[in-house]
């Protein structure tokens, strides 16, 4: 089993085709509707539609507005504004879309509960469960009927599972960039299975927050996974990080 291109959506599953074309065509990766309520957090308000009498000032509005700034702070402070956010929570629930090296898209939620609890609970139709309990990390496919385990020391998506994540220490900057919109640092991390991961993460350049990242595993599979309506609120029940170690029947 290829670990990274199971655990690289996930854990910590080519894009290449799919993103380059999205990128030409100038479309964003399509994300889920926002999450019911029951998720936590209030459901967004709905946008009313605007009369049209207001339709020539927003377009005036639009035409006159300025182009947003670059970010003016250095290199050093984006890692800091970036390992702020992470340490800002010890919970996250997130919906996610994944294209994995495959081409293939799914979606699902992402459930974070630190420190080293993870699920990636994947939406209907695929098979795939990733759990991790704090110790182990399980990948658990029910088509298949197969569950492998694995170290969580060995995934490279530890910026989601340590209580306090520091990058610069805990892995290798390859490089920071910055611009209007996106803040996106580049690691390199030589702890996970089978080699060295590389890995992009890009985050937002006013927040902070996380946007999405991509792994590129020591075999060479890329896979991106975008999140949406993220909530560090949350706490997820301590039962969703519970490995199944029943056969499959």
């Amino acid at each position: 089993m290829r670990f990274g291109f199971l655990l690289a959506g996930c854990f910590a599953l080519t894009l290449q085709a799919t993103a380059s074309l999205a990128q030409a065509q100038g479309a964003p990766i399509p994300l889920p509707p926002p999450r019911p309520a029951s998720l936590g957090g209030s459901p967004p308000a709905l946008a009313a539609a605007p009369t049209p009498s207001a339709a020539p000032a927003a377009t005036a509005i639009s035409k006159n507005a300025a182009p947003p700034k670059a970010p003016t702070m250095d290199a050093a402070t984006a890692v800091d504004r970036a390992n702020a956010w992470f340490n800002s929570s010890p919970t996250m629930v997130s919906d996610f879309v994944q294209i994995g090296a495959d081409g293939k898209r799914t979606e699902g939620t992402l459930y974070v509960l630190k420190p080293g609890r993870l699920r990636f609970e994947y939406a209907s139709p695929a098979t795939l469960e990733i759990i991790a309990d704090g110790t182990s990390v399980a990948v658990r496919d029910r088509r298949l009927a197969t569950q492998d385990v694995y170290f969580i020391s060995q995934t490279p998506l530890k910026f989601l599972l340590k209580e306090q994540i520091d990058m610069a220490r805990d892995t290798k900057i390859l490089g920071v960039l910055l611009d209007a919109k996106s803040t996106t640092i580049s690691l390199e991390d030589r702890a996970t299975f089978g080699g060295v991961s590389r890995l992009t993460l890009v985050f937002d350049a006013q927040t902070s927050a996380l946007k999405q990242w991509t792994v590129i595993d020591p075999q060479g599979y890329e896979t991106l996974v975008s999140l949406a309506n993220v909530d560090l609120k949350t706490r997820p029940p301590g039962d969703l990080f519970k490995i199944n170690t029943d056969r499959f029947n």
